[in-house]
């Protein structure tokens, strides 16, 4: 007679599963939850090394209207962990009043205040955010994906290369100190936007997935 075998207990799916940091959710900035205080904050933290660069980039110390303000004028999304927000991004489909020519132009989006908190870079979450921005751009139709960042900040310039952005123009927007680095790339439609999901470099993190 043969012996039964010992049904092990029931394992919590592992999309619920909780270990180290938990999940990171990138997911559309929601007032309900989100608040513009905190996105500031948040933004202060990510963009003081540029400030201490000389840099005086709007995210350095923008008050909680400007952030508003510019979060409003596309798609804002937020990263977080547990509820709180790690990182964001705004994407806007076109912006026919900027002083960037490439801007202008009918068929390029753009990212602005990207961000990810100091305590979470060098993570993936910064590469997982533009991979969400380019579907974002390929799914509405848009032939490139652009973003401007300090041209002496050489770290991030790189960083975006990498990614696949060329150079494309310099200008010096109002106000600044410094030249802007106009990076653009033609996105790429990788999965449908309902099941998007991507998995980043995180010790502990399960996944990285899309909420809407």
């Amino acid at each position: 007679m043969s012996k039964r075998r010992a049904i092990p207990a029931t394992r919590t799916p592992p999309a619920r599963v909780k270990r180290g940091i938990g999940s990171v959710v990138l997911r559309r900035f929601d007032p309900s939850r989100d608040t513009y205080e905190q996105l500031t904050t948040m933004l202060h933290r990510a963009f003081a090394r540029l400030g201490m660069m000389g840099l005086n980039c709007t995210c350095v110390d923008q008050d909680t209207a400007v952030t508003r303000q510019r979060a409003q004028a596309g798609e804002c999304f937020v990263v977080a962990h547990d509820g709180k927000v790690i990182g964001t991004m705004t994407l806007v489909a076109r912006d026919r009043e900027s002083a960037c020519e490439h801007y202008r132009r009918h068929d390029v989006a753009t990212i602005r205040q990207l961000a990810v908190d100091p305590s979470w870079q060098n993570r993936g979450i910064g590469q997982s955010l533009l991979a969400f921005a380019e579907h974002w751009a390929a799914t509405r139709g848009c032939a490139e994906l652009a973003l401007d960042t300090p041209y002496p900040a050489e770290h991030l310039v790189t960083f975006y290369r990498k990614q696949g952005f060329r150079l494309v123009d310099v200008v010096r927007f109002a106000g600044k100190v410094y030249d802007s680095a106009i990076l653009s790339k033609a996105p790429v439609v990788a999965r449908t936007l309902a099941a998007w999901t991507h998995r980043v470099a995180l010790p502990s993190a399960r996944f990285v997935r899309f909420a809407a």
